[in-house]
């Protein structure tokens, strides 16, 4: 049908409208189509309610019988979990054809949903538009694949890459536009992840300022020097502080209003590996780490990064001395981390540059 790819962009802006709020589980979308006709739409819109296919299902009512349903990702097939499987309510419903975009790669579900529906009797065809739909959820891939977060890298940088002028001046290297577009990345994640030097030096809030959700906020602290009277730790989202250290102020599960982690050190600082797998026990399925400079660096040459969002200012600021975004002993030419899916946007007077590792 001419129409399908339609109807699935549909089911995938469907889709996009739970970002972040489904978070940890994936974001779909499903448009119920019979006779030619969209009958009821859906979407995962929070986690622990309804999926997108029984949302679609109850809005259609008894026009499902005989329709086809458009769905992003594989219908879920398995029990244990906050809701019911979609594919026996897509077969209760009478539904006659399934089109899926991609594969769950959720072990518990991957080709079993569509084996599960061609069992029953309905028509499954997989693959339309799989790209966009496997995109759209690659942080939920990546947690699926490698057991962790999903990072994203975040800077705000002049034109030659630094980070502060020579004599420590970084308030503001990019323009009013490029940081209300960086609070709203911050309002599609669960946690904004930062070094102890950025909170003594910026003092920063860690919040989305009114462009949605407040995420987790996370700072990496092994000595435990975060002041008491920080901003991130102002009650107005929740904290969790990362520590290698044992003394007797940090004892206890709490430092001020901040859950305190212990995790061990590497020869480089706090194992980024267990920081990232405590997040994930915690729920969190995506990180922002906006810095600094050595946790950026720290991140990229453990291999943590899975996307970029670097915002440029077109200013040069020079300096010898002056901070860059990204230091370290750096990359080999041949081993150098290469974005992928390339793009620029211009925000404001500044550019985005933004790809996938």
């Amino acid at each position: 049908m001419a129409d399908e790819p339609r109807f699935m962009r549909r089911a995938l802006a469907l889709a996009a409208r739970g970002i972040p709020l489904a978070s940890p589980t994936p974001v779909v979308g499903c448009v119920l189509v019979n006779g030619g006709r969209v009958v009821g739409e859906g979407w995962h819109r929070r986690y622990g309610l309804a999926h997108a296919e029984p949302d679609a299902l109850s809005r259609a009512g008894r026009r499902a019988k005989g329709a086809t349903a458009y769905v992003t990702l594989e219908p879920c097939c398995h029990t244990g979990k906050k809701t019911p499987p979609c594919v026996p309510a897509l077969v209760a419903a009478g539904v006659r054809r399934v089109v899926v975009g991609c594969l769950d790669p959720n072990p518990k579900v991957s080709g079993r949903g569509v084996a599960a529906l061609r069992r029953a009797g309905v028509r499954v065809e997989a693959g339309l538009l799989e790209a966009e739909c496997a995109a759209l959820n690659r942080p939920f891939f990546v947690r699926m694949k490698k057991k962790r977060p999903y990072v994203i890298l975040k800077a705000a940088a002049s034109l030659d890459g630094r980070v502060a002028t020579a004599k420590g001046e970084s308030k503001w290297i990019t323009s009013p536009a490029a940081r209300r577009e960086g609070h709203k990345i911050r309002a599609q994640v669960d946690a904004i992840l930062v070094g102890i030097g950025t909170v003594l030096a910026d003092d920063p809030a860690l919040t989305a300022h009114g462009a949605g959700r407040n995420p987790l906020r996370v700072v990496l602290d092994r000595r435990l020097r975060i002041p008491a009277k920080a901003k991130a730790l102002d009650g107005s989202a929740a904290t969790v502080v990362f520590s290698s250290l044992r003394d007797r102020r940090g004892e206890g599960p709490r430092r001020g209003t901040a859950l305190v982690r212990r995790v061990p050190e590497t020869k480089s600082g706090l194992d980024l590996h267990k920081v990232l797998s405590a997040l994930l026990e915690m729920g969190v399925g995506s990180v922002l780490v906006e810095g600094g400079p050595k946790v950026h660096t720290s991140f990229l040459e453990a291999g943590l990064v899975d996307e970029i969002r670097l915002f440029v200012a077109p200013k040069l600021l020079g300096g010898e001395h002056a901070p860059a975004w990204l230091g370290g002993k750096g990359f080999p030419l041949k081993k150098a981390p290469e974005l992928k899916n390339f793009s620029v946007r211009k925000v404001g007077p500044d550019f985005l540059l933004q790809g996938i590792l």
